[in-house]
């Protein structure tokens, strides 16, 4: 019987639990693995944005660094997690 009632005051600290992983944990693990997918899948030629909000197109890209062609003969190195997002249309 005792054992019921210590089990009773666990019980809103494991919904708690519940709630907090399906609200907060969950949906940034899905977003990290989108985010992880996209920079796996960024190839040469792609139009992209990054962090700082710098448009331009991938004309090299390495394991860890890319070469971002943003002007005519101007091109800038960044690091490959510097990108925000791939963008799609002219402007985006």
């Amino acid at each position: 019987m005792e054992a019921l009632g210590n089990l009773q005051g666990f019980i809103p600290l494991i919904l708690l639990f519940v709630i907090f992983y399906f609200l907060l944990i969950r949906p940034q693990q899905k977003q990290q693995k989108q985010r992880k997918e996209m920079l796996k899948n960024v190839k040469k030629g792609d139009r992209i944005v990054t962090i700082g909000g710098v448009y331009g197109v991938i004309k090299e890209i390495d394991e860890k660094v890319i070469s971002l062609n943003v002007a005519d003969k101007l091109n800038l190195k960044y690091a490959r997690a510097a990108i925000e997002r791939i963008v799609q249309g002219e402007n985006e």
